[in-house]
């Protein structure tokens, strides 16, 4: 049986996997993509502290995967089934395995619009990362659905590829961090549609078009839909209380209900959603686990 058991390697992950491992405690983490989460596939970031001058979400994220598996935390490409909080233990294709301590960086995934045609157009035009599918409409035309930070950032993303860009929001005003809309509103490849949604997608094999709440019809090559995240929670609903939008209940310390179960990261109810926040929570959750293995030890 292991010390702590980490699923989940984006950022809160991967640093709990340092953390804890660091502390002499024996660690797996189990990742069903490649590490990194949402962190993974932001094509820049230029807030995270110690790179002034930015770096690339991939980058960033291989280089804490590596000191987690330098520091000693095995890591394993295995998505997990199931959860059993109460009996700390996760099931993967490979079988139970249990461990003293669960640390839980779930992390969280794009929220749909819920349009006509967004599901079948998936794959074939509509996308929720630019950073992944941008470089495919290099120079056309496309939209970016949202306001916030997520959508800023994937819409001037497109604009250094040199498309024409839609921005689709329901507002008259984006909820952008204030630099990062200005960079937005100044960039001459960027025109902002307000007080707009997306009400349809249009296409047979591929999408052509965006049909808008007010009627319009915007011809495009793709969309990129950026309106928030929902938690990747399912597999412990009805075991750990979670909020209204089902986020992890747990605190600052990421504790939750149950003993010997942590949150971090994105899925953890809270304010703030980025990658040092989810580090932060990473550590602290790693930190909690460390007192069970030095008491174990000592009885």
């Amino acid at each position: 049986m292991q010390d702590v058991l980490v699923i989940g390697a984006g950022p809160a992950g991967l640093t709990a996997g340092i953390y804890a491992a660091r502390a002499g405690l024996t660690v797996d983490i189990y990742e069903k993509d490649m590490p990194g989460g949402q962190a993974g596939r932001t094509d820049r970031v230029e807030n995270y502290p110690g790179f002034a001058a930015g770096i690339g979400g991939p980058e960033l994220c291989m280089a804490m995967a590596e000191q987690a598996e330098r520091a000693g935390a095995a890591l394993h490409y295995e998505g997990v089934a199931e959860i059993d909080c109460a009996g700390r233990r996760v099931r993967t294709a490979k079988g139970w395995r249990e461990a003293a301590q669960l640390i839980l960086a779930l992390g969280a995934r794009p929220r749909l619009l819920g349009v006509p045609g967004e599901k079948e157009l998936t794959g074939r035009g509509v996308s929720y990362c630019a950073t992944c599918d941008g470089a495919l409409y290099r120079g056309r035309r496309v939209a970016v659905i949202g306001g916030g930070n997520s959508a800023a950032e994937e819409a001037l993303y497109l604009a250094n590829l040199g498309c024409e860009v839609l921005l689709v929001h329901r507002r008259d005003a984006l909820r952008a961090e204030r630099a990062v809309a200005q960079r937005v509103l100044e960039n001459p490849r960027i025109r902002p549609l307000w007080n707009e949604q997306a009400a349809a997608f249009e296409g047979e094999k591929a999408l052509c078009a965006v049909k808008l709440a007010s009627g319009a019809r915007e011809e495009i090559a793709a969309a990129f839909v950026s309106i928030g995240r929902e938690p990747d929670t399912a597999l412990v609903r009805g075991q750990l209380a979670l909020d209204a939008q089902g986020f992890i209940a747990a605190g600052e310390d990421c504790r939750t209900g149950v003993p010997g179960v942590f949150a971090a990261g994105d899925a953890r109810a809270k304010r703030l959603r980025q990658i040092v926040t989810a580090a932060a929570d990473g550590a602290v959750a790693a930190s909690q686990c460390i007192p069970a293995k030095e008491f174990c030890e000592k009885g």
